[in-house]
């Protein structure tokens, strides 16, 4: 069973960067076909697909986030990672990290509260 755990800080000053951590578990990031996303959801707000990193290691960023993304990984540790720069409290949310073959969101992380203030 893949399980996926999300790590880092909660609380992230504007204008700083974001950065949160997936470890994968009972799966691999390299499996062939599977996609690695992250995905948020503001206070009030639907879902928000961010991007993802796949099995091969491209990625590919939502364009509304395009210019302040980036995912990457570690093969040795089974890891994918967010940043995201210049945060606002716009960015506010709580963030998911979650994998699956193709198009599908097989695997959720159980989510992670990231709150951006002074």
């Amino acid at each position: 069973q893949v399980q996926l755990q999300e790590s880092g800080p909660g609380l992230v000053k504007p204008s700083q960067t974001l950065s949160l951590t997936c470890t994968v578990s009972g799966g691999s990031v390299t499996t062939n076909n599977y996609y690695w996303s992250w995905i948020r959801q503001p206070p009030g707000k639907g879902k928000e697909w961010i991007g993802y990193i796949a099995y091969s290691g491209s990625t590919y960023y939502s364009p509304s986030l395009k210019s302040r993304t980036s995912i990457s990984r570690d093969t040795s540790k089974n890891q994918f990672t967010l940043q995201l720069t210049s945060v606002t409290p716009e960015d506010t949310a709580v963030y998911y990290c979650v994998g699956g073959a193709g198009n599908e969101y097989d695997y959720w992380g159980q989510g992670t509260q990231v709150t951006v203030s002074s």
